[in-house]
């Protein structure tokens, strides 16, 4: 990891350590969870994180912040951002963030313990790099992720052979759940 990245990551680990944002993040996680358990055929669910529940600690390329509930067992695919850079942290229970091109996977297994380093718990993803989440079976996995775009602005793209492009867009705000079909 550049030096330079490695500074982003442990200034936005440091604003997540704060008592004050880790108690209001918890009260999104539970209410996205929430979201999830009413919703049978959900992978996952999601929610914008105002940016002012950070108070103006964020890198300044920092647009959007997120919660992320995956569900257990859960695999949610390929999918790919084309108009921001994700940094993601495990913020409860665990998963398996593969990155590379579809077939050929890069493991990375992220923990939401706050005493492991932080490559354990944080993955920086450039724009359009591939990137699937896997859950394991036992337990949701909560992740708080960030990107240079705002939140309106998010674009996830994925894999769509009948495309003439080749792959599929949608921005997150249009929808705040992906289903199992």
């Amino acid at each position: 990891m550049r030096p330079e990245e490695r500074s982003r990551l442990d200034a936005l680990d440091a604003a997540l350590r704060s008592e004050d944002v880790h108690a209001q993040i918890r009260s999104i996680v539970e209410r996205v969870r929430a979201e999830l358990a009413r919703k049978a055929e959900a992978l996952m669910t999601w929610e914008p994180i105002p940016l002012s529940v950070f108070g103006c600690v964020l890198p300044p390329e920092i647009r959007s912040a997120w919660v992320f509930i995956l569900g257990a067992g859960a695999d949610t695919g390929a999918e790919r951002h084309p108009n921001s850079h994700q940094r993601m942290m495990s913020f409860e229970g665990s998963g398996n963030l593969q990155t590379g091109d579809p077939g050929q996977w890069q493991s990375n297994i992220l923990i939401s313990d706050p005493a492991a380093p932080l490559e354990q718990r944080w993955i920086s993803i450039p724009p359009n790099v591939w990137h699937r989440p896997v859950v394991g079976r036992d337990a949701d996995w909560a992740v708080v992720s960030f990107h240079t775009v705002e939140a309106h602005e998010l674009i996830e793209e994925k894999p769509d052979t009948s495309s003439k492009s080749g792959t599929k867009q949608m921005k997150y705000l249009a929808t705040k759940v992906r289903s199992k079909s």
